[in-house]
């Protein structure tokens, strides 16, 4: 018990500094939506900063509970709500992300390019694809609420072995997997585009790369258009949420045929969930020069 308690509250701390994190990227990038400087991947980023927030508050709800000895509040309907919210900002953030990448890799694509055609000139254009976002992956957990349950008294062996408070009800399994197989082809359709627009951005980073190695062996002054440098911190951020997604797809298999409970593995699988959520927005205070410069003046 006192090794969850111990366990829970490194969680909360973790979903703190997260939430620290994305507010302050949410704030600033308002003030800079507010302005005149806006741009969609602003826009994006403000969308990408509330979907973690929402992820680790659904997620820190019962950690919460758990860290510090509460009475589990959570009735059915809480149950359902806090799981079905985060199942669906679970794909919002793949999506959103996905966007961030094609839209960057746009941004930098040559004049010249057939790519520029896609260019989103406005927020009009943008904020229905958030919306369209929503939907989709609302109707993909849409099953959800129908096997969800606060666990009773009668079922503390669940609890013993996890630090859920809800519970998954047996059911069809025809239905089960059938929406499963939308989760894994939305996952494999938006990292499929994900992985063709990062290639594009390396394959024009490394065109730059060249470019700039030829003027400085000219004796020229080539300085780094801020395009690119966003491009390379969005190419990070890509990075690590493949990371923390294929990581978790792999323990989660392991876990899954595994005969025996796994306690670590399980405490490492629930840190790769809530993991890019976290990390994400310190990527961006880090690599983005406009943070840093307001940093510095504050």
């Amino acid at each position: 018990m006192v090794l969850k308690l111990i366990k829970g509250r490194i969680f909360v701390f973790l979903i703190g500094l997260g939430i620290v994190g994305n507010v302050f990227i949410f704030v600033n990038y308002m003030y800079i939506v507010g302005g005149t400087e806006k741009t969609n991947i602003h826009l994006i980023l403000i969308h990408l900063a509330v979907t973690n927030i929402v992820m680790l508050l659904s997620k820190g709800l019962q950690k919460n509970i758990l860290a510090f000895g509460l009475e589990n509040f959570l009735d059915d309907i809480g149950c359902k709500t806090v799981v079905y919210l985060e199942r669906v900002v679970r794909g919002l953030i793949i999506c959103t992300t996905c966007l961030l990448t094609v839209v960057q890799a746009i941004t930098i694509s040559p004049r010249s390019s057939g790519w520029r055609r896609l260019k989103l000139k406005s927020a009009r254009h943008i904020l229905p694809l958030f919306f369209l976002f929503w939907i989709l992956n609302a109707l993909i957990s849409m099953n959800l609420p129908f096997y969800i349950k606060k666990s009773s008294s009668m079922n503390i062996s669940l609890l013993s072995e996890s630090d859920s408070f809800c519970y998954f009800l047996p059911g069809s399994w025809i239905l089960r997997w059938g929406f499963l197989a939308l989760m894994v082809l939305r996952d494999f359709l938006f990292q499929g585009v994900m992985g063709g627009a990062s290639g594009y951005m390396v394959f024009l980073l490394h065109k730059h790369h060249q470019h700039v190695l030829y003027l400085q062996n000219s004796k020229h002054l080539c300085k780094t258009p801020p395009e690119l440098k966003a491009a390379k911190s969005v190419l990070l951020l890509m990075f690590c949420y493949l990371f923390f997604y294929w990581t978790d797809c792999f323990i989660s298999f392991y876990l899954s045929f595994s005969l025996e409970y796994d306690s670590i593995s399980v405490i490492v699988q629930e840190f790769l969930t809530l993991g890019y959520s976290i990390l994400s927005p310190y990527v961006l205070i880090h690599r983005d020069g406009y943070f840093t410069q307001c940093w510095r003046a504050q």
